[in-house]
C-alpha cells in the first residue's frame, strides 16, 4: 500500500453541499493550519482531484446531490489515488471506521475541531 501523504504538507479537500457547514469546516481547518480546497459536491470534487496533484486528504460529507455520494467518492479516490487520506462525515448515517474505504475514518456530525484533526492525522 502506498504511503499516505502528510496532511501538513498537502491540501485538504473539503466536500460539503451545505454552504454554511462547508464554510465552518474550511475555517476550522484553516485556523488549525491546514491549506484547504473546497467543493460543493462529489462531482465537483472529482473534477478538482483531476486538476490538482496536491490533495492529501479528502474530508467529505456522505449525503450530497449529484451522480455520487461521499462513500462512492471515497471509493473512487481510493482506486485512483490510494495515497490520499479519507475522512467521511454525516449527520444522518453512522459508519464504523472499518466501513470507510482504505482504512479511512468516520467523524459524526456535529463534530469538533479536535475530532476532525485527529481523524485527518490518523487516517491510514
Amino acid at each position: 500500500m502506498p504511503k499516505k501523504r502528510s496532511p501538513e504538507t498537502s491540501r485538504v479537500l473539503v466536500v460539503e453541499d451545505d454552504d454554511l457547514v462547508r464554510l465552518c469546516a474550511v475555517e476550522m481547518l484553516e485556523d488549525a493550519g491546514f491549506i484547504v480546497v473546497e467543493a460543493r459536491h462529489a462531482d465537483e470534487a472529482w473534477f478538482v482531484l483531476h486538476e490538482r496533484m496536491d490533495i492529501g486528504v479528502l474530508f467529505t460529507d456522505v449525503d450530497m446531490p449529484g451522480t455520487m455520494d461521499g462513500v462512492a467518492l471515497a471509493e473512487r479516490v481510493n482506486d485512483h489515488w490510494p495515497d490520499i487520506r479519507l475522512v467521511l462525515t454525516s449527520g444522518r448515517h453512522r459508519f464504523a471506521d472499518r466501513e470507510v474505504p482504505d482504512h479511512g475514518l468516520f467523524v459524526p456530525k456535529p463534530y469538533s475541531t479536535d475530532q476532525v484533526i485527529e481523524a485527518i492525522r490518523n487516517a491510514d
